[in-house]
């Protein structure tokens, strides 16, 4: 083990003192000059390559311990094309120079497919999935983001380091190689050093490098997986702590890619978000990702976007009713089907981030206040501190209620909300002084509450047994926490002054984009926060002509549990009491007439249908017919375009006679009379269509005198009809 160690070093020396400085120069002209020093002074870790070689033997080398009784895997490789096949040699021939791979001989066999590169390149993937499937899991932890984030706390300086092939430089234990074999048309290969897309590759490789920065985690350097974060008070400080990186780094023979890292920043990105002083928001190229995310098309693809967007959660107010139309379509059962509320939701949030909040790090020595509320449908919290600039947000938080929970008295609802925060900011609220303020005013009085039901005396254990906190009072009107819960349509000025209301996104997008509030003067308006009102003295918003605005006021005016599937004028009536806009009576028509709660579940108002019953069968030939047109065929020589067909319901025998598309109701009789009655006499019965001709005065009359009875077929129901569309359908064809 030594030896292999020592030669590594040897071959790693030499190979960087060649390809360094390339990449130093670069590197050291974008930083200034005492840490360009410093970086030069450690230049062999910051190479324009992996060297040749294996690493060296660790206690850590990944290891694939399959699941008892597991037999080898193999599966069959897929054909490829010429581009892929000339992409794989180059990939081999590179990873057999390094020594990464080696011929083998394995009972294991994995095959190895393409993907495209975003600079138009191909990726070599193997897949390991059949692999994977019966490797016993590690449970060695990945951090949380949330966690090292909170970490970061005071720091004003940061660089982050990014490993080069951060996988090649773990071995694989000698003892398990033969498991990564992969088989491809040039043969089979075997890997000495960790692939992706290994199950456990991740655990080792976070294991590894915990092993390596344990003098320094948590004190100055976070690390996810290859991602090496630095952080310090100062400038000095900095520059110290990265010499200790720089150092360890050294000491292991780990390599990283100068071209990717980054330092001395006052802002950084780091696991999609952005990091400065104090304070943290979403990435840019995350909200970009949303923006231009396509409305989901199954299942599948709701399901990926779901877990993008949980990913930051915190940041969004009412993230549970925000998307509970999206969470719906995700419930076991349902079927999945895209329609207006979904797309509502999914524009919804892309608006919101549109202007991200920007929130605070949690400092532990510093009191919190826990703003909570409930609704009918979820419970939110806001966790915020005061930094001297006024309370700012830590984080935002709100989940749907389940049924049960839903019939729980207000009361308990509003406690649930309590407890809920509680107990998702555990890590902040324990040990510290929390006030919560909530706009159910009997909860400040919670404790001395002579009588409780069981539930809340098992949530007050919970709260008195883990926490410092005192209960008071908050206004719902001022209350943040009722963005999160409560539907968005209220009054104008609680709409308008709701702290991070995304109402307020929407209604600001929309006047920016509407050309009459652009190009325009408007003297019959008045602005007031942001939103243009009536001078009229009705106190109403101009709502701008924008679509997905317009259709949730409508919606919460028509479809929230506080209106109840008002009809057309009453739901124009109640929405025309805070706002306006030129088409508002006929958008709510058309929403109101398309409402599914409302076609399905309200009585109707029309007259009774009439009595739908089966025909009785006939008793003996042609006493019961059916008739119908064959019209658009070309013209004879006597001008005939279309045929009469008559059809016996009882034999299925069928007559034909040749007739003029443009044929009115007395000569379609003398036809029948010619071509029918003269054969087979008078029918009891005639079954049609809704044709002019069969429908018109004159034939109801004539058949009348003969006794006849004439049955339509129903509206848009032709099978009622139907004996007489088979010799139709065989004479068009």
């Amino acid at each position: 083990m030594i030896r292999g160690a020592q030669l590594y070093a040897i071959r790693w020396i030499a190979s960087t003192a060649v390809s360094a400085p390339a990449d130093i120069d670069k590197l050291c002209a974008a930083v200034p000059d005492d840490l360009a020093t410093l970086i030069r002074k450690h230049a062999d870790i910051f190479p324009d390559d992996l060297p040749p070689g294996l690493p060296p033997e660790r206690d850590h080398d990944h290891k694939i311990q399959l699941e008892p009784g597991a037999q080898p895997t193999v599966r069959t490789q897929w054909r490829l094309t010429q581009p892929e096949l000339d992409e794989l040699r180059r990939q081999l021939d590179y990873l057999l120079e390094k020594g990464f791979v080696r011929p083998s001989t394995s009972p294991f066999a994995a095959p190895i497919l393409f993907t495209p590169k975003k600079d138009g390149g191909l990726r070599m993937c193997i897949d390991y999935r059949a692999l994977n499937r019966v490797t016993i899991k590690s449970c060695y932890p990945i951090p949380r983001a949330d966690e090292l984030i909170d970490q970061l706390r005071g720091a004003k300086f940061f660089s982050k380091i990014d490993l080069r092939g951060g996988y090649h430089q773990i071995r694989v234990n000698e003892a398990y190689c033969y498991k990564t074999a992969f088989r491809t048309r040039y043969g089979s290969y075997e890997y000495t050093v960790m692939p992706f897309g290994l199950t456990n590759a991740p655990s080792t490789f976070q294991l590894t490098l915990n092993e390596f920065f344990r003098p320094l985690l948590d004190k100055c350097v976070i690390v996810y997986l290859d991602d090496i974060l630095i952080y310090s008070t100062t400038r000095e400080a900095h520059l110290k702590d990265l010499e200790a990186v720089f150092s360890l780094l050294q000491q292991h023979r780990l390599i990283t890619k100068g071209s990717k890292c980054e330092f001395l920043k006052q802002e950084q990105e780091f696991l999609g978000h952005v990091i400065s002083i104090d304070s943290v928001k979403i990435d840019p190229k995350k909200i970009a990702t949303i923006q231009d995310w396509k409305p989901p098309a199954n299942l599948r693809e709701l399901q990926s976007f779901m877990g993008f967007v949980n990913y930051i959660r915190r940041f969004i107010p009412n993230m549970a009713g925000v998307i509970s139309p999206l969470t719906d379509l995700l419930k076991k059962g349902t079927f999945y089907e895209w329609g207006g509320e979904q797309q509502a939701a999914f524009d919804q949030l892309k608006l919101f981030l549109t202007t991200p909040p920007v929130l605070r790090i949690a400092d532990p020595h510093r009191p919190f206040e826990l703003i909570t509320d409930a609704s009918d449908l979820a419970v939110g919290a806001v966790l915020l501190q005061d930094f001297g600039e006024g309370l700012q947000p830590i984080a935002y938080e709100s989940r749907k209620l389940n049924p049960a929970e839903r019939n729980y008295p207000v009361h308990d609802k509003e406690l649930l909300a309590i407890v809920h925060a509680f107990k998702v900011w555990r890590c902040y609220l324990t040990g510290a002084d929390v006030t919560v303020r909530t706009d159910h005013k009997s909860l400040q009085f919670i404790r001395a509450q002579p009588t409780l039901n069981p539930r809340q005396i098992c949530w007050l254990d919970y709260l008195e047994s883990n926490f410092h906190y005192r209960v008071t009072y908050k206004r719902g009107a001022s209350n943040i926490a009722d963005a999160l819960t409560h539907p968005s349509v209220r009054t104008a000025a609680v709409l308008i002054t709701q702290t991070n209301s995304l109402l307020t996104g929407l209604f600001t997008h929309g006047y920016s984009t509407d050309p009459f509030f652009t190009t325009n003067s408007h003297p019959q308006l008045t602005v007031k926060q942001g939103a243009y009102y009536l001078k009229s003295g009705t106190n109403r918003i101009w709502v701008p002509a924008y679509r997905t605005l317009r259709e949730l006021l409508i919606q919460e005016a028509h479809d929230s549990n506080f209106s109840g599937h008002y009809g057309i004028d009453k739901t124009a009536k109640l929405l025309s009491c805070n706002y306006y806009w030129p088409d508002l009576p006929t958008d709510v028509q058309q929403y109101v007439t398309s409402c599914a709660t409302c076609q399905r579940m309200k009585s109707s108002r029309l007259r009774p249908a009439g009595l739908l019953q089966p025909l009785e069968p006939p008793s003996r030939p042609w006493q019961q017919v059916t008739m119908d047109f064959v019209t658009g065929l070309p013209a004879g020589p006597s001008g005939n375009d279309g045929i009469l067909v008559v059809v016996d319901r009882l034999t299925k025998m069928a007559h034909f006679a040749a007739c003029k598309t443009t044929i009115t109701a007395e000569r379609t009789a003398k036809l029948f009379l010619t071509n029918i009655v003269r054969l087979h006499g008078i029918p009891s019965a005639i079954i049609s269509n809704r044709d002019p001709r069969f429908t018109s005065n004159f034939w109801t009359k004539t058949w009348q005198q003969y006794g006849t009875r004439l049955h339509l077929s129903t509206a848009y129901h032709p099978q009622s009809a139907a004996r007489v569309s088979a010799p139709i359908r065989r004479w068009s064809s």
